[in-house]
């Protein structure tokens, strides 16, 4: 599959014009911070913009985009969500990944298919449509879509 065949994933949103030079405040959700490295394309609903230049500020980031130049500008981008093709790396797991796949735990027993992934300050929970509750630290491998495997503590599923 080419660069330019791989799907996009949601990597922010512009929040709002940041002063008078055309920059952008945008609210990351993702912690990799290369999406908004100098040069990085990012896609949207009225086409792509090209990162120029982006700095850390409170939790979130003021980006200097190319071609964009006044307040105006920058306040036209307001609300626009920002997506990005994904980074190959085989070290994470990405959440599109683990929609649809079915959860087994280490005997092999099935205990549903993966419905929905909820946000948690210590680990993100996969939502089984049995009910079942796991949280992401437990899986132990992920056949993208297909199957996955966790190793979960005695009663979890209880």
């Amino acid at each position: 599959m080419s660069a330019d065949e791989r799907p996009t994933l949601e990597v922010g949103r512009i929040i709002k014009a940041q002063g008078l030079k055309g920059q952008v405040l945008v609210d990351l959700w993702t912690d990799r911070h290369e999406r908004l490295r100098p040069g990085a394309e990012l896609f949207t609903e009225r086409g792509t913009l090209v990162v120029v230049a982006s700095a850390p500020h409170q939790q979130r980031f003021i980006v200097t985009l190319e071609g964009v130049a006044t307040r105006e500008g920058a306040e036209a981008l307001r609300g626009l969500v920002l997506h990005a093709q994904r980074i190959e790396d085989d070290q994470v797991i990405w959440i599109d990944q683990l929609f649809g796949a079915e959860l087994f735990d280490a005997s092999g027993v099935s205990h549903g298919k993966v419905v929905d992934v909820e946000a948690n300050p210590a680990s993100d929970i996969l939502v089984l449509d049995s009910g079942a509750l796991v949280p992401l630290t437990f899986v132990t491998s992920v056949e993208a879509n297909v199957r996955i495997d966790v190793d979960v503590p005695d009663g979890l599923f209880e």
